[in-house]
């Protein structure tokens, strides 16, 4: 099933914040931490963004979403803060 967002929305999947590092160090639990994901589709408003793009969000401002066992958010395209 495909979630086809509407006019400025994007769909993306949630990525599990990093636990280690390269090296092998592990992290603890930051306070603040970059929310990021990748997008699935996008709604056709939206300009900046496109499908497999990364993506930094802010974090209070997604519709979550799970669907066979996968995390899903819709957000406004004005919501993402910047691509990697």
């Amino acid at each position: 099933m495909a979630l086809k967002p509407l006019k400025d929305r994007v769909v993306a999947v949630k990525e599990q914040p990093v636990e280690k590092t390269k090296s092998g160090i592990l992290l603890g639990e930051a306070k603040e931490t970059p929310v990021y994901a990748v997008v699935e589709s996008v709604g056709p408003e939206v300009k900046s963004v496109k499908k497999g793009d990364k993506i930094i969000y802010k974090e209070f401002s997604t519709t979550d979403v799970k669907i066979d066992d996968t995390d899903y958010i819709i957000i406004k395209e004005e919501d993402v803060l910047a691509t990697l």
